[in-house]
C-alpha cells in the first residue's frame, strides 16, 4: 500500500494528526526484508494486520503463520485514514466477530484486536471480540479528525482528513478503557496519550494490563525505554512492589 499523499502529520494543540494510510510494503516483503532484521532483537513482535475484507486478513495471516519469530497479531479493524476497508469492521459488532471469528480460526499465535473509539458503546464491540476468540483487545485507535488551513481554505493533510493522537485524546480512550473492563475478562491494552509514567499508571487503574506507546516515540525516539525506568521508580515513591496491583484499583 503507498499509503496516503503527503503532507501526512500535523502538530495540533496537545497532540498529532496522521494521515499516514498505512504505508506498507505488503505481507510477503515484510517476511522475506524486515522480519529477520526483527529476529535479531530481543523483545516480542507483533504483526498488525490490516485488510479492506475478510478474505485480505485472512491471506496476511496465512502467510504469516509460516514465518517465525512473531509472538502475536493485532488485528487492525479500526484505522480511520485509509480509502477503503478495515474501519466499518470495528464500528458494527456483528461485522466484528465475523473478521475476528475468521481470523482466531487461522491463527495459531495469540491475538489481539484493536478497536475503534467510535463506538456509542465500546463494550459491545469488546464483548465480541472476547466471544469470538480473541485474546486481548487494544483500546483504542486514533479518532478522525480534520484540520484546515484557513487561508487556503483546504486540508492541512494531503489525505483530507487524519486521525488525532497524543495527550488531546488521553482522558476519553481511559473512560473507554474503563467501560471495556466492566464486561471483559481478557486483558486490555491501553493507548493515547500516555507520556509519563502516571498516564500509564491511571490506563491501569481503569482496567488496562499493559500499553502501548505511539505518538510520545515521535519528542523521543526512545519513550518506551524512558518510560519503563520511570514507572519503576514511580512504585517506588508510590510503595508499590508489583505494576500489577495497580490494575483495576479504581476507587468509586
Amino acid at each position: 500500500m503507498p499509503g496516503n499523499p503527503a503532507p501526512r502529520m500535523l502538530d495540533t494543540a496537545s497532540g498529532m494528526v496522521n494521515a499516514i494510510g498505512l504505508q506498507n510494503i505488503g505481507v510477503r516483503a515484510f517476511v522475506a526484508e524486515k522480519l529477520p532484521e526483527l529476529r535479531r532483537f530481543d523483545t516480542a513482535i507483533i504483526a498488525n494486520v490490516f485488510g479492506s475484507n475478510i478474505a485480505d486478513y485472512l491471506e496476511v495471516i496465512r502467510v504469516l503463520e509460516d514465518a517465525e519469530g512473531l509472538a502475536a497479531y493485532e488485528l487492525n479493524v479500526s484505522c480511520p485514514n485509509v480509502e477503503h476497508g478495515g474501519a466499518e469492521f470495528g464500528v458494527d459488532p456483528v461485522l466484528l466477530s465475523e473478521v475476528v471469528r475468521a481470523a482466531r480460526r487461522a491463527s495459531k499465535r495469540p491475538l489481539w484486536v484493536k478497536l475503534s473509539p467510535i463506538v456509542g458503546r465500546i463494550g459491545l464491540t469488546a464483548k465480541a471480540a472476547e466471544t469470538e476468540g480473541a485474546d486481548a483487545v487494544v483500546i483504542a485507535n486514533t479518532y478522525p479528525a480534520l484540520c484546515i488551513d484557513a487561508h487556503t481554505r483546504r486540508s492541512r493533510l494531503g489525505g483530507t482528513t487524519g486521525g488525532l493522537s497524543g495527550a488531546a485524546i488521553k482522558p476519553i480512550t481511559v473512560r473507554l478503557v474503563y467501560e471495556a473492563s466492566r464486561v471483559i475478562q481478557i486483558p486490555i491494552i491501553g493507548l493515547g496519550g500516555i507520556e509519563s509514567p502516571a498516564d500509564v499508571a491511571e490506563y491501569m487503574v481503569v482496567g488496562a494490563s499493559a500499553v502501548e506507546v505511539g505518538t510520545a516515540h515521535f519528542v523521543d525516539p526512545r519513550a518506551s525505554e524512558r518510560l519503563v525506568g520511570a514507572l519503576e521508580m514511580w512504585c517506588r515513591d508510590e510503595n508499590l512492589f508489583e505494576v500489577s496491583h495497580l490494575r483495576g484499583s479504581l476507587e468509586s
